[in-house]
């Protein structure tokens, strides 16, 4: 079996040393090498070149936000060196949370996680899936239902959105700047109906949830999903909720 091979850094030592032996019971991942501060992590990170960087945001020199923007810089001067990125962030509060999915990390997740869940979001993001905290990802969709969404930090790193007017049918144009949303940008904008699927599909609803909330069949909303993976050339429901976030749809 092919592992997929972790660095983890994480300046609580009690929290490091436990995350690196919870793991270590999953035998498709493997810890390399661990750090307990930004600075060390990177080098370790450029080291190794693991397949997956766990990283904290909250560390004791530069913070995850700033490891996962030097890491971001390198891998343009060095394209054949790929490794993704998973952000940890403790807190849910608004400005945490944003500044965490600003950064430009390929996952997000809460600490507290469970542990099969942070193993899914390792799996996941080696996949190029990139997976978010139902947490994170509402509060995140919730900065976007604005006027004119804007993530703060590096703005033009990440994307933007502007809003169609109802007489222009009731959809949502996406613009971006990133590489990696340039097939957004391609793609058909998506209707009302489809963004308020999607926003249940942030929340963590289930088919048959978003159903009865919304009042159709299990099988329109069927339909509706597929035509979102298909607008946002996503291969699943939550790499679609993630590149809608990024792109800064707006409601």
């Amino acid at each position: 079996m092919s592992k997929i091979n972790v660095v983890l850094i994480e300046d609580h030592d009690l929290s490091r040393i436990g995350l690196c032996a919870a793991l270590k019971q999953y035998q498709d991942i493997e810890i390399v090498d661990s750090a307990a501060n930004g600075n060390d992590g990177l080098n370790k990170i450029k080291t190794h070149q693991p397949d997956v960087a766990l990283v904290d945001i909250g560390l004791p020199d530069i913070d995850g936000i700033e490891v996962t923007q030097k890491l971001k810089a390198y891998q343009l001067e060095n394209p054949d060196f790929n490794v993704k990125v998973l952000m940890l962030t403790m807190h849910d509060s608004e400005d945490s949370v944003m500044a965490a999915f600003a950064a430009g990390a390929d996952s997000y997740s809460l600490k507290d996680v469970s542990m099969d869940n942070l193993v899914q979001a390792i799996r996941n993001t080696h996949e190029g899936n990139a997976w978010i905290d139902p947490a994170i990802a509402r509060i995140v969709l919730k900065q976007a239902q604005t006027t004119k969404a804007a993530l703060p930090v590096n703005i033009s790193e990440t994307a933007t959105a502007q809003t169609i007017s109802p007489e222009e049918n009731d959809t949502q144009a996406i613009t971006a700047v990133a590489d990696e949303y340039q097939q957004l940008i391609e793609t058909y904008p998506l209707t009302d109906r489809e963004l308020e699927v999607l926003e249940l599909i942030v929340a963590g609803c289930s088919n048959a949830e978003i159903a009865k909330k919304l009042y159709i069949t299990v099988g329109t909303v069927k339909t509706h999903v597929c035509h979102i993976l298909n607008k946002l050339c996503a291969d699943d429901r939550t790499q679609a909720a993630v590149r809608a976030l990024r792109a800064g749809l707006v409601k």
